[in-house]
């Protein structure tokens, strides 16, 4: 009797779960850091209206983290329900709980990849023109939580120079995200800035998508003043997550929301997304095993 008691429980407490994910009045998506806050809330604008429209949502509420570890936090507590995040970024979420989120759908770059890299950029008036070059220098990270600005150089940078970052610079020093890292480069502050690009099309233009793009884009940077000094292997593109507990069925509907966004708005999807992409295509946790494992090895959760 216990057990059927326990079962029936059990059964109403799923039930309930269900109507309230089928019942979302406010829909909380948190945006990652790296640039600056204005400029994150304008273009994600769009995306809010059109969850609106496509899904009735009495409210889309738009946080954008100081940080990545900002939004982690808030898809781990349950405060936020949608992020897209870096590969490192996932990582540390599922080691610290596998379940928490569910990745639904990654970028495809415009050459069909669904992947990018890490580059190090360096004034050209430096006169570093390798990695190699550049020992004794400093290297400036983005975030801690950040795949291309952190956890991808501080593994593969060592396979070119030979020794840990430590030991190669006489520096290195995290710069609070991808946009002022980079601009930490540009203005002399550090003498390498390692950032996120998909490394496709021209330098002149920061190449087709990534921070150096969208700096360039904003004309906040001279491209000609700049040089790629180093390119790390092929990463994968992060994923787009949804809060677990909501349900297979919102993780349905928005993986089909999402797919629809680059026919439907193209200036919206470039602007979400900061660059040119084919679009979204979709992806499992096991794309993203390798970087688990290399987060657990290199710094842990």
């Amino acid at each position: 009797m216990l057990k059927k008691t326990l079962l029936a429980a059990t059964a109403l407490l799923a039930l309930a779960g269900g109507a309230a994910a089928a019942d979302l009045k406010e829909f909380r998506i948190g945006i990652l850091g790296g640039e600056n806050e204005a400029d994150r809330l304008r273009n994600f604008a769009c995306l809010a209206d059109h969850l609106k429209q496509e899904f009735g949502f009495e409210k889309v509420s738009l946080f954008p983290a100081a940080d990545y570890d900002g939004v982690i936090q808030g898809l781990l507590g349950g405060t936020l329900d949608f992020a897209e995040l870096g590969s490192s970024g996932y990582a540390a979420t599922y080691i610290k709980d596998p379940k928490a989120v569910t990745p639904i759908l990654t970028t495809q770059q415009t050459d069909g990849s669904t992947g990018y890299y890490s580059i190090g950029l360096a004034l050209k008036s430096s006169g570093i023109k390798s990695i190699k070059d550049a020992k004794g220098k400093t290297l400036g990270y983005a975030d801690p939580d950040s795949t291309s600005g952190y956890l991808i150089p501080l593994t593969q940078i060592p396979r070119d120079t030979g020794v840990p970052n430590e030991q190669f610079f006489a520096k290195t020093q995290f710069n609070g995200g991808h946009e002022n890292n980079l601009l930490a480069a540009y203005d002399g502050k550090v003498d390498i800035a390692v950032d996120d690009s998909s490394g496709l099309g021209d330098f002149k233009d920061g190449f087709t998508s990534g921070t150096f793009h969208k700096v360039v884009a904003k004309g906040s940077v001279d491209p000609n003043k700049l040089v790629e000094v180093w390119r790390s292997p092929l990463i994968p593109n992060g994923p787009l997550v949804v809060r677990t507990e909501l349900g297979e069925e919102w993780q349905t509907k928005l993986a089909s929301f999402f797919t629809a966004l680059p026919q439907k708005d193209a200036q919206c999807f470039n602007a979400v997304e900061g660059g040119d992409f084919k679009g979204y295509v979709p992806v499992k946790p096991e794309f993203y095993q390798a970087i688990i494992d290399a987060r657990k090895a290199a710094i842990g959760g």
